[in-house]
C-alpha cells in the first residue's frame, strides 16, 4: 500500500512533530509513504489533487496546523483547507485523512500531536475497506 502525506510547514514547531508522527504511523503500519511539504494549510489541497491525479496512492493524509490569530484569517484558512481536502476525496474517491489541526492556542496544539499518527491510520483504513468493497463485487 502507498500512502502520500501533504504537510504544511506553517507554524513549523506543530507541523514538524505532527509529520514525524504520520511517518512513523506509516512506519508502524508497513506502509509506503511519500511526504510532499508545502508552505501553509491553504496549499495543501491542490498538492493532494496532484498527488491523487498521479494515480500511486493508495490514500492521501493531510497534516498541519491553523492557530486562532487576532483576524478573521483563522476562519477562512480553517474552512477552506477543509473544504478543499473534502473536495478532492470526493472528485477522486479517494481515502483522505484531514490531520489539520485547527486550534485556539499552541498548547492545544501540543496536546493533539497524535492527529498526524491518527490521519495515517485513518488514510489506510479507508483505502483497506475501499479494496474489500472492490473485492466483493
Amino acid at each position: 500500500m502507498r500512502i502520500g502525506i501533504v504537510a504544511s510547514r506553517f507554524n513549523e514547531e506543530i507541523s514538524a512533530p505532527l509529520l514525524e508522527r504520520a511517518r512513523a504511523a506509516a512506519r508502524e503500519l508497513g506502509v509506503e509513504a511519500t511526504v510532499i511539504t508545502v508552505p501553509g494549510a491553504l496549499e495543501i489541497p491542490l498538492a493532494l489533487q496532484w498527488m491523487a491525479q498521479s494515480g500511486r496512492f493508495n490514500a492521501l493524509a493531510a497534516v498541519g496546523a491553523v492557530v486562532r490569530g487576532e483576524t478573521y484569517h483563522f476562519e477562512v484558512v480553517a474552512n477552506e483547507s477543509a473544504r478543499g481536502v473534502m473536495d478532492v476525496a470526493l472528485e477522486f474517491g479517494l481515502p483522505i485523512a484531514n490531520g489539520i489541526l485547527t486550534v485556539r492556542d499552541e498548547t492545544q496544539a501540543m496536546a493533539r500531536l497524535d492527529k498526524g499518527a491518527e490521519a495515517v491510520r485513518v488514510a489506510v483504513e479507508m483505502a483497506t475497506l475501499k479494496e474489500r468493497m472492490r473485492e466483493e463485487r
